[in-house]
């Protein structure tokens, strides 16, 4: 039997590889996205409602729930907000002290 962290370096590649964190970012805006549309239900918010609350057209609330658009932190700050909910992520220092493009923000 395989575990999935063997079957995600088989075809992903190693943690820190692109490919692999390209995967990982994907997956975490994914995540984001159904909390999105999940606290929307719960508020029993219309799309619609929701982009009026956040200043955007229906059709930008629905990409935003199918991570079908590239997203700002403001945006996704605006939403949270909106949804009377707590968005917190964590910011890890990278500990080679080199620079490395994309890896410095981990939502959670």
């Amino acid at each position: 039997m395989i575990s999935l962290s063997e079957l995600k370096d088989k075809h992903l590649g190693k943690p820190g590889t692109p490919k692999r964190d390209k995967y990982e970012r994907e997956l975490k805006l994914e995540i984001i996205a159904e909390q999105i549309k999940q606290l929307r239900e719960e508020k029993n918010l219309t799309q619609e409602e929701l982009g009026k609350l956040i200043g955007v057209q229906r059709a930008q609330v629905s990409k935003l729930e199918n991570s079908t658009t590239n997203v700002t932190l403001g945006t996704i700050i605006k939403v949270f907000d909106a949804l009377d909910a707590k968005l917190s992520f964590q910011v890890h220092k990278n500990k080679t002290g080199k620079r490395t493009k994309g890896k410095g923000l981990q939502v959670t």
